[in-house]
């Protein structure tokens, strides 16, 4: 994965957002999968995710990328805007777990091609 390049040509740390995610609802308990494959899963789901800056992209195979505002601070990860009403933010629990061979990746549509309310 290519690192971030500031406006002033320095190279910035790459963000490390793999790992297994949990987001508590009122409802529910969500996992999400982040892995370095740039697979991410949410249950059945399977996307592809880019980390552009300091956002989000992440594309479900409908030839798109949703956008989303990121804040990541040690094992939380704080995303906003996209399609989310609010923002939400999500825990580290743990390593991501190895995608099966079975399991495919979204292709990356291409940059231009963004999701916008």
């Amino acid at each position: 994965m290519a690192l971030p390049v500031g406006l002033n040509g320095q190279s910035r740390p790459a963000l490390r957002v793999e790992g297994k995610w949990q987001a508590k609802t009122e409802d529910e308990i969500r996992n999400i999968i982040v892995r370095r494959d740039s697979s991410a899963q949410f249950g059945e789901q399977v996307a592809r995710w880019r980390v552009v800056g300091d956002s989000l992209w992440i594309a479900l195979g409908d030839g798109v990328w949703q956008v989303y505002g990121m804040k990541l601070e040690g094992d939380r990860l704080t995303l906003s805007g996209g399609d989310l009403e609010k923002p939400v933010t999500l825990r580290r629990v743990g390593p991501p777990t190895a995608r099966a061979d079975s399991v495919a990746i979204p292709a990356a549509p291409a940059a231009t091609e963004r999701a916008w309310d």
